[in-house]
């Protein structure tokens, strides 16, 4: 697996961010993207679950970040999201992503977040609008920082989506 770039201030993946996850993304060979994440106590809703903006924020990133290998910069344009059981505090998750259709002007993709047993807990549809040139070589610029941080072997996650 590729480990993608992680950014300053980014909620997810910004590594300077006192508030953020700090997760770090991989792509696969089969071109999706793959997230580990263990919410705490401090990313709760009810107790002992994790709350559901944080699960959409998770798939949101990780199907958004699946067009990283491509260079293409978007937004998000609808994010529909179905809980299908609570995502436990304190156990591993994995957040999938993966694109299921790549056209000139928006992508669509798809995402779940899974238990450690493989469950999906969590599954998502989202649609995303490419961004204009102009607009991205801005958000370079603010960014000011966009590289692949170092990490620890025991990380990266493991590919538990089943077709």
């Amino acid at each position: 697996m590729q480990r993608q770039p992680n950014s300053q201030n980014c909620f997810l993946c910004g590594l300077q961010n006192p508030i953020g996850l700090k997760v770090a993304f991989y792509e696969t060979q089969e071109n999706r993207v793959l997230v580990r994440f263990t919410p705490q106590e401090f990313h709760q809703g009810y107790p002992g679950v994790m709350h559901g903006g944080i699960a959409c924020a998770l798939l949101d990133e990780t199907i958004g970040r699946t067009l990283v290998r491509h260079d293409i910069w978007a937004m998000t344009v609808d994010l529909k999201v179905r809980f299908h059981k609570p995502v436990p505090l304190n156990e591993p998750l994995t957040v999938v992503g993966e694109i299921v259709r790549l056209r000139s002007r928006m992508m669509e993709g798809k995402g779940e977040i899974r238990l450690a047993d493989g469950s999906v807990a969590v599954s998502a549809e989202a649609r995303y609008i490419h961004l204009p040139a102009d607009k991205v070589d801005e958000f370079r610029s603010e960014l000011g920082y966009w590289q692949v941080a170092p990490g620890t072997e025991g990380e990266q996650p493991v590919d538990i989506l089943t077709d």
